[in-house]
């Protein structure tokens, strides 16, 4: 048995040989790593979580949290679920655009979220990527296009193409070779001239 993309709740390693996939803490600190590089001053951070109780959601927002506590300047002053989808993205922005008085930052815990911010961020009359800066992670292809159009200023890269890395540890599997408990997919990070480089020939 070789897990892949989501590992399971179990201490017992024996169930399977080994687990591909991505670290979701590891891409949340990424972003938090950006954002204090990037902060000036006081800084009022909104996020856009994915659906509750998901690997990703959870480990996405304490990777964050973890970078972003050495700066006592950055502050997460909402944070709701938008489910991954870009409709809930549009809809928790709009409402955070009426209940928060000054917003510098979007964090979303994936691309699509990111893009309803968006929507809403244009709706209220002000500029993504400008007046407030966007940070999300995926990397899709919508995604990588906003960012090039400097809407979206860091996507962390979580790489859903597994089937290369997977069938090398098949391979290995099978010839009964060593092969890690835990593999970690290679996964990088973009700002706006890496993600105008990307787009031509990136899969997708």
């Amino acid at each position: 048995v070789i897990l892949t993309d989501r590992a399971i709740d179990s201490d017992d390693t024996s169930l399977y040989k080994t687990f591909l996939g991505s670290d979701f803490v590891e891409e949340g600190r990424k972003a938090g790593d950006w954002m204090v590089a990037n902060a000036n001053g006081p800084t009022n951070v909104v996020e856009l979580q994915g659906t509750t109780g998901a690997a990703p959601a959870i480990d996405r927002k304490k990777g964050f949290e973890e970078k972003i506590a050495s700066k006592p300047d950055i502050k997460i002053v909402a944070s709701q679920t938008g489910d991954f989808t870009r409709s809930g993205g549009k809809q928790v922005m709009e409402a955070f655009l009426k209940s928060q008085p000054k917003i510098d930052v979007v964090y979303a815990h994936n691309d699509d979220m990111g893009l309803g911010a968006i929507e809403a961020i244009k709706a209220a009359g002000k500029v993504p990527g400008k007046d407030i800066k966007i940070i999300t992670v995926d990397a899709v292809k919508d995604g990588m296009t906003a960012l090039a159009n400097g809407e979206i200023n860091y996507i962390v890269e979580c790489n859903p193409l597994l089937g290369k890395q997977l069938m090398e540890l098949a391979k290995k599997v099978v010839k009964g070779e060593d092969v890690p408990a835990r593999v970690v997919t290679e996964e990088g990070a973009f700002n706006q001239e890496q993600a105008k480089a990307a787009l031509p020939t990136r899969q997708y």
